[in-house]
């Protein structure tokens, strides 16, 4: 590929991707898809996982953004999906980008909204999957520990000072 049809920047579901990179880590820079669902979406599309993300054409972008855009991947298995059973619908979903976000802030409010344990320590800013809390996770300024001052030689001066 000559260096004029080279793409520096890769525009990809409306977010810009650095087209220096190999194909599946410029995947795994769009928010719903990671290193492995990016070799298993290039290996079913049949696109060269060493190739860089800007030497793609436009008709391989355009392949990958329509089976990405399509949230209901027939072709991988059920536990690569990042929402499985969803609760609307019953069926495995893949989302990318702002709906991955949207949804997940939806079922956050839905948690809040119902009131169960995790809806709670959302709502209190807490952690939520059980880890420890007494010392880490602590948020806003300390006070810290005040120092005693060292202790003053007594009679002397104090008696001069006073008189």
């Amino acid at each position: 590929m000559s260096e004029s049809q080279f793409r520096y920047i890769v525009r990809l579901f409306g977010q810009d991707v650095d087209g220096t990179m190999k194909v599946p880590y410029g995947l795994a820079m769009i928010k719903g898809i990671g290193y492995n669902t990016a070799r298993v979406i290039l290996m079913k599309l049949n696109i060269d996982k060493d190739r860089r993300l800007g030497e793609l054409n436009d008709h391989e972008l355009k392949k990958i953004e329509e089976f990405l855009s399509n949230k209901r991947l027939e072709t991988l298995p059920s536990w690569m999906y990042n929402r499985r059973k969803d609760l609307e619908t019953g069926l495995d979903m893949h989302y990318v980008t702002s709906d991955l976000v949207f949804v997940v802030r939806n079922d956050i409010e839905r948690e809040k909204k119902i009131k169960s344990w995790r809806g709670i320590r959302h709502s209190l800013g807490l952690k939520v999957r059980g880890q420890r809390t007494r010392t880490t996770g602590r948020t806003g300024t300390t006070i810290g520990v005040k120092r005693s001052k060292a202790a003053q030689p007594s009679g002397g001066q104090q008696a001069q000072q006073k008189a």
